[in-house]
Formats: structure tokens, C-alpha cells, sequence
């Protein structure tokens, strides 16, 4: 028996007839005869059948394949396509090795889902990672090891970042942070000045090297005493002896780039700098007049110059908004500060009593006030009266007078000419210093969680910390490709004054209000969509019968959302 397809054609129009026959020979002949019309069923159905017939065995689709194993692929795919794109693996070691492959996994791993190195060999077989980079055997001692070899070569990754991003005559973004340590082994580990809230504990100072586009080019990390200008010199140094660019502009915040920094770089042929003048010397300019804060009643910025700093210009920019905010906040600290001292006010008042709780002796009162009043920085406000047996205040309201002038008020200072950058330029290009701010947001506050750092031998934290710079340079690069798809301005607006605060595009103002892409997807942080592709699986398949050597893989069909991520971030499913 067999399926026969038998046409007819009526006009223009060909119909098709589905018979079941019968072939049998009468004497030298075959013939067949219609055992059934099968036209009315459905076309797969008439297939089966013909198959059935041919010999073809057919099982439940649940019988015919088993899945071995899944695991979620989207997000790795995702990022480590990004890494391959940005040649990430060459930039570590042209040379192909098993520690280049972990250590590629390591930072994978990092932007995915950051853990400590033991919980990262737990976690990376739960993806499609260490399979994809065929490490999934292994062992943390391995990622140690294999930290150690990053270590080994942070400079020359450090030189060919430096090749890609720095060049003559370009900004040079550089700022210092901190993190706090856990145990007390670490020789790095020191307490000094915590960013992290944590004044007690010990901690290190790490700085972020960057060009104008904040694109990473070098870290260091110092011990947790180190002060900010103490760092910077070794970073002239760095660029212009080890990375052969003498010829930058310098961009550090006032506590970066001091006076006594100042004079260095001036001795250094062909550096230039920008940096911002600290509270006390704008009010000596104001006070004697080098800067009229009537010429701020119709504008924001005014360039002036003055004898205490020759060869440079000293450019005044005045935000009103940013003088709101400081003002708010100096009342604040004020109401805070006088709650305090309310407090030892009572304290005294027990204490001439003769109360069990109280305060008596000018010396103990003196420290317990002390500590209120700079708890807050707001000691030079207060006046204070103190005896053996009483305490009072009050405000300074020529000290606050005088520091509220200079409200919204801050002062740049460069040796660049104008006609190598006027004055909005100097402006922009000291903005730019939130570039770095915005890495040290995603190292310790968002997504690559640089802290705690559990290491205790010196250079393995130095390792690690070079390691989170490289993923955030992954995520980086990830978040501006994917920005139409996020809660990010993908196209952000042209400042017209360069001292109010950044605009927002028209579309990015449009997404945080409606919550909705251009091509209605809902938009997204950078770890929701991360958890998004996430569900884009990868399954081992093992057809029924045959052995894990005839073993597949196959990836789900992505989702509209996926296949529009993807094609931002151009990279294509197939080849990962």
C-alpha cells in the first residue's frame, strides 16, 4: 500500500487528491485499486501515514529525545560575545592558555553575577560559562593561581589599554577611592579616611586612570592611609615614562590636584592640568575682590585672573541650583548639630545638679562639644561658652554669612590657553570627572561589589581589583550598546550652558515617564535585562536510543526582547 498524490487541473486552478491504493499485478500487469480518500485529513497527518508506510517508525514526541541538561545562556552569551568583540582575550595575553581562560571567566562571572573565587567556581556551572570556556573542573586554587597571573601582567595590559586610549594633547581622568577590607592580614590594609562610611574599619585606596570618555586605562591600589595627592605624581609619571604620552591634560578635583601638586606639574615639560580652587582661596579672591559677584546677576561664567597664580586662568562659575542645595544642606547640618548640643546642654545642667547622669569639668564638657561640633563640620558656626559648671551657644552668624557668599560659587583653574580650550571647554572637560565618580558607583555600589575585599596577600588584591576595572570596562561597553533598551540616554543633548546640570534627551525623559522603550519593550536596569536574557537556555539533547556521543545542543528561540539586545550589542546567537 502506499499514499498516492493524484492533480487535476480545472481552469487556472490545480486541486490535489490524497488516495490510500493498493498495488497488485494481474498477469504482466500492475494495477491499483483506491482503498480510502485521505484528502479530507490534515496534510502532517497524510505524511505520517505515507512515512508509516514507507517503514518509518514513529515515536511519542517525549520517547524520541531526552534533555540531558539545560542551562541559562542569553546573559552569558551576551556579555562574554561583548568581551570577544572588545578583543578582550588578546588584551590579556595574545598567547592562548588555560589561565587566560579563567581568567576571561573570572571577569564573565564578575559582571553576571559577582562572588567571592571560591563561590564563583560553585556558581559558573549553574550558566552556560564554564562549559562555553571549557574551565568547568576548575578549582578555586586554579583562580587563585590564575589571579596571580593577571597580576603578572597588569603593566602590559595596563600599555596596551593606554595604546587604545590615551593620545596627545587628550584629557587624562584620574581620582582615588576607597573599600573596606575584611580580616587584618592584608599589609595594604590601614584605616585612614573611609568613603564607605566605615571609619574604623581597615580599608584601601585604589585610583581609577581614565581618558576624556571615561574609558578605563589603568588602576593602582595604595594602602588605606594614603592620601589623595600623594598618589597623583606616580601617575604623571606612569603616563608620560611607561605609556610614552607626555603631552595630556591632568582633570583631578581640588583634593586631587592640590597647590603643592600645581608646582610639581609646572616643572614637567608639556603637562597641562584642570583642577578646582578649594573654599578659603575663592574667598580670599572674593574678599579682595578679584572675583565681583555682581557680575553673576546675568551670567554664570566669567574668566579673571589673578597675580597669586600666573600663567593661568582662573575661570568662575556660579549654579544657583548648586548653591540651593548647599545652603539646604549647611541648615541642615546646623539643625542636626544643634540637636547634639541641646543634648550636652542637658547633660551640664544634670551635672551642676548633681545629677548621676551629668557633665561637670570644663575639659570633659570641651571634648563632648568638640566631638558634636565637627561630627557635622559645623564647628566654625557655633560660638561656645564653657565652665566647670555650664555650657551655651549659639550661631556665628557672621561665619555663616560669609560662607554662604561663596554658595554655588566654585572656581576652575588651568594653564591650558584659550585657544586650545575656551572657557566652556575648561568647564566640560572638569565635568567629566564623573566619569570616574560613575565607575566607582558600579565598583562598589551597584553591580561589580569590588568590596569586601576578602584577599590578604597584597598582590592577589591588587589582582582583584584590576579585575573588576576590566569588567566594568565589559559592562561599560555592554550598558552604552544596550542604552535604548535601559533607563540610559542613548542620545544625550548638546549642553548649551555648561555650568547648569546635564539635560536629558526628549526620549529619555519619555522612558522614565512611560516606563516603555521606542519599540514598546519595557525598559530595563542593566541586571533585569541581564536576568531577561538569562532565560534564553541552552539544552543537551540525546536522541532516543543513541548514546551521549550522538548528543546536541540546541538554544531556545529567543524573544522579541532577546533578538533586540542582541542586535544592539551586534552579535549574533548562532556564533555563541
Amino acid at each position: 500500500m502506499h499514499v498516492a498524490k493524484v492533480e487535476k487541473r480545472q481552469g487556472d486552478r490545480v486541486y490535489a487528491s490524497y488516495l490510500l491504493r493498493q498495488s497488485y499485478r494481474e498477469g504482466d500487469k500492475v494495477k491499483h485499486r483506491t482503498l480510502a480518500n485521505l484528502t479530507p485529513l490534515p496534510l502532517s497527518t497524510i505524511e505520517l501515514i505515507r512515512g508509516s508506510l514507507a517503514g518509518q517508525r514513529y515515536l511519542p514526541a517525549g520517547q524520541a529525545f531526552s534533555i540531558e541538561r539545560s542551562w541559562p545562556h542569553g546573559h552569558v552569551a551576551a556579555v562574554l560575545g561583548t568581551a570577544r568583540t572588545m578583543q578582550l582575550e588578546r588584551l590579556l595575553d595574545p598567547k592562548p592558555s588555560r589561565q587566560r581562560d579563567l581568567v576571561l571567566a573570572m571577569i564573565v562571572a564578575r559582571v553576571l553575577q559577582p562572588a567571592s573565587k571560591l563561590a564563583t567556581t560553585r556558581l559558573w556551572t549553574a550558566t552556560s560559562l564554564a562549559r562555553t570556556l571549557g574551565v568547568e573542573d576548575a578549582t578555586s586554587d586554579e583562580l587563585y593561581a590564575a589571579l596571580d597571573w593577571l597580576r603578572e601582567r597588569q603593566d602590559s595590559i595596563e600599555q596596551r589599554l593606554a595604546k587604545r586610549h590615551l593620545e596627545p594633547g587628550g584629557l587624562v581622568l584620574y581620582d582615588l577611592s576607597s573599600t573596606y577590607m575584611e580580616g587584618e592580614h592584608c599589609p595594604l590594609a590601614k584605616r585612614g579616611y573611609s568613603r564607605d562610611g566605615k571609619p574604623g574599619q581597615l580599608q584601601i585606596e585604589f585610583g581609577l586612570l581614565t581618558n576624556a570618555e571615561g574609558e578605563p586605562v589603568a588602576i593602582e591600589v595604595f594602602p588605606g592611609n594614603t592620601a589623595d595627592p600623594a598618589t597623583f605624581q606616580q601617575q604623571v609619571t606612569k603616563v608620560k615614562e611607561r605609556f610614552g604620552v607626555a603631552d595630556v591634560v591632568w582633570v583631578g578635583d581640588r583634593g586631587m590636584i592640590t597647590g603643592a601638586q600645581v608646582r610639581h606639574l609646572q616643572k614637567e615639560a608639556g603637562v597641562s592640568w584642570i583642577t578646582a580652587l578649594r573654599a578659603p582661596a575663592i574667598q580670599k579672591l572674593v574678599e579682595e575682590g578679584a572675583i565681583q559677584l555682581s557680575l553673576f546677576d546675568t551670567q554664570n561664567l566669567v574668566e579673571v585672573e589673578d597675580p597669586r597664580y600666573p600663567g593661568e586662568r582662573l575661570v568662575v562659575c556660579y549654579n544657583p541650583l548648586l548653591g540651593q542645595k548647599r545652603a539646604k544642606k549647611r541648615e541642615d547640618m546646623l539643625v542636626a548639630s544643634e540637636k547634639e548640643l541641646d543634648k550636652v546642654v542637658a547633660m551640664v545642667a544634670r551635672g551642676a545638679e548633681g545629677g548621676r547622669a551629668g557633665l561637670q569639668g570644663a575639659a570633659k564638657i570641651g571634648e563632648r562639644v568638640g566631638r558634636v561640633v565637627n561630627k557635622y563640620a559645623m564647628a566654625k558656626h557655633f560660638r561656645r561658652t564653657i565652665t566647670d559648671s555650664s555650657f551655651s551657644y549659639e550661631r556665628d552668624p557672621a561665619s555663616i554669612a560669609a560662607e554662604a557668599v561663596l554658595d554655588g560659587l566654585y572656581v576652575l583653574r588651568t594653564n591650558l590657553t584659550k585657544e586650545r580650550l575656551d572657557s566652556a571647554a575648561v568647564v566640560l572637560a572638569y565635568k567629566s570627572l564623573e566619569q570616574v565618580e560613575d565607575a566607582f558607583h558600579h565598583f562598589k555600589l551597584t553591580d561589580l561589589e569590588v568590596r569586601p575585599v576578602f584577599h590578604y596577600l597584597e598582590e592577589r588584591v591588587r589582582a582583584h581589583v584590576l579585575l573588576c576595572m576590566l569588567a566594568y570596562s565589559v559592562q561599560r561597553t555592554m550598558e552604552r550598546a544596550l542604552a535604548p533598551l535601559l533607563f540610559k540616554d542613548e542620545a544625550i543633548p548638546q549642553r548649551d550652558d555648561p555650568v547648569a546640570p546635564a539635560p536629558r534627551s526628549a526620549a529619555a525623559k519619555r522612558k522614565d515617564l512611560t516606563k516603555l522603550t521606542a519599540d514598546g519593550f519595557p525598559v530595563h536596569s542593566f541586571r533585569t535585562l541581564l536576568a531577561q536574557l538569562g532565560s534564553l537556555v541552552k539544552n543537551r539533547v540525546i536522541p532516543h536510543g543513541a548514546g551521549s556521543a550522538a548528543s546536541f545542543d540546541i538554544t531556545t528561540e529567543p524573544s522579541p526582547l532577546q533578538t533586540r539586545a542582541f542586535d544592539l550589542l551586534g552579535l549574533s546567537l548562532k556564533a555563541l
